[in-house]
């Protein structure tokens, strides 16, 4: 039997926490900053977490 492989953007993308959740970084912080305010391109900087609904297409993903 070969081998499940993970999808190589997602594990870029994601990190699994010891408590099984998974970890994730904010879109819209790469580029058009002018217009964002100091506040919400603090608010980008700071790691979330997967959503309940989708945790299960990303762990699918990553084989967990």
């Amino acid at each position: 039997m070969p081998t499940i492989k993970t999808k190589s953007a997602a594990k870029k993308r994601f990190k699994v926490t010891a408590t099984g959740k998974i970890k994730r970084k904010h879109a819209f912080k790469s580029h058009i900053l002018t217009k964002k305010t100091t506040k919400a391109k603090r608010a980008l900087t700071h790691s979330g977490l997967v959503s309940r609904a989708d945790m299960e297409n990303v762990k699918g993903m990553l084989n967990i």
